[in-house]
């Protein structure tokens, strides 16, 4: 089952109108996350909202929104004033322009949702903004307001759909410069980028996500595992970084090292169900797929295991 819509409303190029939803075109919710815990009990952390000054607990209908202005001094705004702030991109997702794609700066790329009809009608106006966006090859940009917030986004045909990417405003994108002019400038020599040219062309390959292997999350799954079987937690011993002297006798190693690549196995068809290389829990986990029983339920024991 689909996500729930993050956003709802009308796409819009010029006098073509179609009702569009927005989906998150991305989820971390199978990552592994941690709870606070009590370290004398065992019991979860709870947060309250509470008033700073006098510690009372809030009830949330008492909440309102503020802007300080000065120390210690707030301007309340109201739910219904924020309301009356709601712009035209609320309920519209409005083409001003279209653009190349590779004219758009990849510090500005925030976070790619999915955009398709809303519902049985408007089908066909959405093809052809859809297929107009394709065949121009450009991307669009329209304005989009989420969270009460209103974002620039870029559409780009995807199948039978729209990617629409957050973009960031210039003022969210700091200046390079204050970060690379005490970069000191260096003359690499031919010999020296022929070798790195070398190394590159011996790892080149495309781009495959599939590849991918989160290996801080193996090792958390990993851990878990071993703490709720009852192991004993040992730190593992640290490779120490190698002190690079010579460059050129760096680079040279590098080729050689290089020049002999292991055998690419071949992954096993039925494991690409699962992400390559993770581990699979020993108990289920919020927010993981349901993994198959990897061992058998360890007896019950005390309410927590340490280390």
């Amino acid at each position: 089952m689909a996500p729930r819509a993050n956003w709802k409303g009308s796409l819009r190029l010029s006098l073509v109108t179609c009702p569009v939803a927005l989906y998150p075109a991305t989820s971390e919710s199978e990552k592994i996350s941690f709870n606070q815990l009590n370290r004398q009990t065992g019991h979860r952390i709870k947060y309250l909202k509470v008033d700073a000054d006098s510690g009372d607990e809030v009830p949330n209908e008492d909440i309102v929104k503020g802007y300080e202005f000065d120390k210690g001094q707030y301007i309340e705004v109201t739910k219904e004033e924020l309301e009356e702030v709601a712009l035209e991109s609320t309920r519209t997702i409005e083409i001003d322009e279209f653009v190349d794609r590779s004219d758009i700066d990849p510090r500005y790329l925030i976070r790619p949702y999915y955009l398709r009809p809303d519902g049985k009608v408007g089908h066909d106006a959405f093809a052809v903004i859809r297929e107009t966006i394709r065949e121009m090859e450009k991307a669009a940009i329209g304005r989009v307001v989420l969270t009460n917030r209103e974002h620039i986004i870029a559409l780009e045909a995807r199948d039978k759909g729209l990617i629409g990417t957050l973009l960031r405003y210039p003022y969210e994108v700091r200046s390079e410069q204050e970060y690379f002019d005490e970069i000191q400038d260096v003359k690499v020599t031919k010999d020296m980028l022929d070798l790195a040219k070398h190394i590159v062309n011996q790892k080149a390959g495309r781009f495959d996500p599939e590849k991918f292997e989160d290996h801080y999350e193996t090792a958390l799954v990993d851990l878990i595992n071993q703490k709720r079987a009852g192991k004993v937690i040992r730190p593992k011993d640290r490779p120490k970084g190698e002190n690079v002297v010579d460059l050129m006798d760096a680079l040279r190693k590098s080729v050689g090292r290089q020049a002999a690549p292991a055998k690419e196995v071949k992954p096993d068809k039925k494991a690409k169900r699962a992400t390559t290389g993770q581990k699979e829990m020993l108990m289920p986990i919020a927010g993981k797929k349901p993994a198959k029983e990897a061992a058998k339920k360890p007896a019950a024991g005390t309410r927590r295991k340490s280390a």
